[in-house]
């Protein structure tokens, strides 16, 4: 879909310096799972809102957050998740892993 442009750093940057925001580590995570669900797909749209998708069996499910409901989101630590609300109500969200790089020289054997 259209708003599938990842994660700027200058929008990022822009948006808020801290290193303790969902939007930091969002930057810095490949995956999030949401409500207990694994999504690959998450991304800002132009207007900044943070769109997440997956699927659930067959039926795909959708969420969307505005800026503000980002920067509200608050870090439990004793679950080790966000907890991030908008209009359906609220959510736990887990950032994991970290982004891997297609340009990893390791992976090339080294000559000799």
């Amino acid at each position: 879909m259209s708003y599938h442009c990842g994660f700027p750093i200058q929008r990022l940057t822009a948006m808020t310096a801290a290193t303790d925001t969902l939007l930091n580590a969002l930057e810095h995570c490949g995956m999030v799972e949401i409500d207990g669900l694994h999504a690959f797909e998450f991304a800002l749209d132009v207007d900044d809102n943070l769109h997440i998708e997956c699927m659930d069996g067959r039926a795909a499910k959708h969420w969307e957050f505005t800026p503000a409901q980002v920067q509200a989101a608050t870090y439990d630590t004793s679950l080790q998740s966000w907890l991030i609300t908008n209009d359906s109500g609220e959510h736990r969200l887990v950032c994991l892993g970290d982004v891997v790089s297609g340009d990893n020289d390791d992976d090339e054997p080294e000559d000799e």
